[in-house]
């Protein structure tokens, strides 16, 4: 089955910002009335393209892959696998995008480093 177009623009969105092309993602599918829920960052889009743009300088080498995304009304729930450099520690991502039309009106998200040597035989992929 393909891919919602929400659940496209999400991983899209993703894989745009995460590889450096922060500012062509956020013309492309953010809303005008973005909103972010991160307590580190202003609410409105512009913090948040600055931070991911800074990231992205600093981590050329960043792979995200999206692992799962589960859809409901107007939102799409991105479980994804971080890592900002081939020998760092690998996190688990959780993003939640909220739509209006098909634009991204609010994101949260959520992150969790994945322990080296974790006792949960089933990984947390």
């Amino acid at each position: 089955m393909a891919a919602s177009k929400h659940k496209q623009i999400a991983t899209d969105f993703l894989s745009a910002v995460a590889s450096g092309d922060v500012r062509r993602a956020f013309a492309s599918y953010v809303a005008d009335n973005f909103r972010h829920h991160n307590g580190y960052f202003a609410g409105d889009a512009e913090p948040l393209a600055r931070a991911m743009e800074e990231n992205a300088r600093e981590n050329p080498e960043k792979k995200v892959e999206v692992e799962q995304l589960i859809e409901e009304g107007d939102r799409v729930v991105a479980f994804s696998r971080l890592r900002h450099k081939p020998d760092a520690p690998q996190f688990a991502l959780i993003h939640i995008f909220r739509f209006e039309g098909d634009r991204i009106a609010e994101l949260w998200d959520l992150g969790q480093e994945v322990p080296e040597n974790s006792p949960n035989q089933y990984g947390m992929f």
